[in-house]
């Protein structure tokens, strides 16, 4: 909520000012809207190539609303960020709660050939974004780590879960889940490079072929 100031003199007197209340314009753009519109850029240019005027130009606003909704360009990728694991990578999440541990790698290497391949995706968000970010994105390139370390973390406690419930007999190592899931990280370098979508699908039946049984 703003104020506005109204002072007033007689004659010499100050009289002093009064402070109303007064409501801020309303947004006129749809904040949901635009910020799909945001990550559709960042997954296109990554980070540092992704311009504001390209961001605003997409997001149908201007740098001071830009600014007031969602902070500077390293908020805006943050909250970009948040929204694609909420949709478009959300089947990582889902994939880990298959009951029996195979279907969940399996699920999980599947929706990954899936995003990397659709013509509507550009690919892995947190592939792309990492490769792109140079020296003055530190930040960012922190933020992209983080994020993967935390879904090798999770599939690597769905393992222990597994091993639990006897549906797995050995566990591997905490530092392998990477190469164990090579299908996730690694397809979205090869989609990157032109590979097709029977391609991953031959990199998923690989990575179930050595999976234990």
């Amino acid at each position: 909520m703003r104020h506005h100031r109204e002072c007033g003199k007689e004659k010499g007197q100050n009289k002093g000012c009064k402070i109303y209340p007064t409501m801020g314009r309303p947004r006129s753009f749809d904040l949901d809207r635009a910020l799909d519109h945001a990550l559709h850029v960042f997954w296109c240019k990554g980070y540092e190539g992704a311009s504001l005027s390209e961001l605003t130009k997409a997001m149908g606003i201007n740098r001071p609303s830009l600014y007031a909704a969602f902070g500077d360009k390293e908020a805006l990728f943050r909250k970009a960020l948040d929204r694609y694991f909420e949709g478009p990578a959300a089947y990582v999440f889902e994939a880990l709660k298959e009951p029996k541990a195979r279907a969940a790698l399996e699920r999980l290497l599947r929706g990954a050939a899936e995003l990397q391949t659709c013509p509507a995706t550009p690919g892995c968000l947190t592939v792309h974004g990492a490769l792109a970010c140079g020296d003055t994105a530190g930040a960012i390139r922190k933020e992209l780590i983080l994020r993967r370390e935390q879904g090798e973390a999770a599939i690597y406690q769905r393992l222990k879960l597994a091993k639990s419930e006897n549906d797995l007999r050995l566990v591997p190592a905490r530092r392998s889940c990477p190469l164990l899931c090579d299908g996730h990280p690694g397809m979205a370098v090869q989609a990157s490079g032109g590979a097709s979508r029977a391609e991953l699908e031959r990199v998923v039946q690989t990575a179930l072929l050595v999976w234990p049984k």
